[in-house]
């Protein structure tokens, strides 16, 4: 019954490891694929922004998707590799609300930015003839800013439904940094009414974008697929595969976490269910598009050679 009327007034995140050698190999390991993530998406604001020929609706979205996924994996990771270094697993209510409020809310967003990519390439591909009509400056920064304001009504609700809960059982949150999943079972409250709304949310606003995407591609396909050029069907599927790549990426990343059922896993397991949508996405993002985009690629030497 004491446990009962204990008031969490911080948490206690769970650490990398208990061996200083090990919690160092594993800070260091984050910390490097925190400064390539920064570094790839860093250039590909840089690439998109200085070369006037990238200053499409194409890439206007991709430089947004590079700006939040800086901010996204700020978010968790280099909090935690300091609290690593310092062994310090303390984390204020007032720090875990935070937390939690921001990735949910760079999530969301990154989920409606996938989505606008997805029709822009729709357009490009199935309405040419329309696509400087359709896609115009002005739809780009409006479905830009709806995509922010939609992100925080929706990482609020979240939020605000997960910290109305009671926390008596135990302040020993089971992840490196606070998320919803690891919150709800630490409560002591019902937690119906969060898993329905997490559950109505996941199939409901995030299905229907995946859904979206889906159908975008399939009517995609079907009008590449009777170009009569062969060079015109690759020069279209190469403009797709990039954010194909990426769509795969982040919505298996985040079904892993949030459709598996928690079970009392090993530390090494929960730290890799973490990577996976914390850190996988906002890193291979850059890496795909460097990767799989001529004009990226093309701009980004013109660049270097100018310098």
């Amino acid at each position: 019954m004491a446990n009962t009327s204990m008031v969490v007034t911080e948490f206690l995140l769970k650490g990398f490891a208990e061996a200083w050698e090990l919690r160092l190999l594993l800070s260091m390991l984050y910390l490097l694929m925190y400064l390539a993530t920064l570094l790839g998406n860093l250039l590909i604001v840089t690439v998109t922004t200085m070369d006037r020929k990238l200053h499409t609706p194409m890439y206007f979205f991709l430089r947004n998707l590079s700006i939040l996924d800086t901010c996204y994996i700020s978010v968790t990771v280099p909090n935690t590799c300091i609290n690593s270094f310092i062994n310090n697993r303390i984390i204020s209510m007032a720090g875990c609300v935070t937390q939690v409020f921001l990735v949910i809310y760079c999530a969301f967003v990154e989920t409606l930015f996938l989505t606008i990519m997805a029709r822009d390439r729709y357009v490009a591909i199935c309405q040419p003839l329309h696509y400087s009509v359709i896609m115009n400056h002005q739809f780009c920064v409006q479905t830009t800013l709806a995509s922010l304001l939609i992100g925080l009504i929706y990482a609020t609700v979240h939020t605000g439904n997960t910290f109305r809960l009671s926390f008596c059982w135990s302040n020993m949150v089971p992840q490196f940094f606070c998320d919803i999943p690891s919150l709800l079972r630490l409560s002591c409250s019902d937690t119906f009414s969060n898993k329905l709304l997490i559950f109505i949310s996941v199939f409901g606003a995030v299905g229907g974008c995946f859904i979206f995407i889906v159908m975008s591609y399939v009517r995609i396909f079907s009008t590449v697929l009777k170009f009569p050029v062969k060079e015109e069907r690759g020069k279209a599927f190469s403009t797709c595969i990039p954010h194909i790549l990426v769509v795969s990426v982040f919505f298996s990343c985040g079904a892993v976490v949030y459709l598996i059922p928690p079970v009392n896993s090993e530390m090494i397991q929960d730290i890799i269910l973490s990577v996976f949508y914390t850190i996988v996405p906002p890193l291979l993002n850059p890496i795909i598009y460097s990767l799989r985009n001529k004009q990226i690629k093309q701009a980004f030497r013109k660049i270097i050679l100018r310098k």
